[in-house]
């Protein structure tokens, strides 16, 4: 599980990482000196936390599941 919980959290960074550097280099927006900026990348990270954290529980959930099945039959 362990492996796993890795491979989305450098998943995660690696689609983020590029974003930031994109918002980094463009000039001050209208959406940026409102302030508006930031919190439309907050609820956007939080979205992609809670679906990753979702994934994350559903997919120890089969494999408790699966090991069910294999130790029952």
């Amino acid at each position: 599980m362990l492996i796993a919980s890795k491979k989305a959290l450098s998943t995660c960074l690696l689609l983020i990482l590029p974003l930031t550097f994109l918002l980094a280099q463009q000039d001050t927006d209208f959406m940026r000196s409102m302030g508006k900026m930031y919190v439309v990348v907050a609820v956007i990270a939080a979205i992609f936390l809670g679906i990753v954290i979702y994934l994350i529980r559903l997919d120890r959930k089969l494999t408790k599941l699966e090991d069910q099945i294999k130790n029952h039959g």
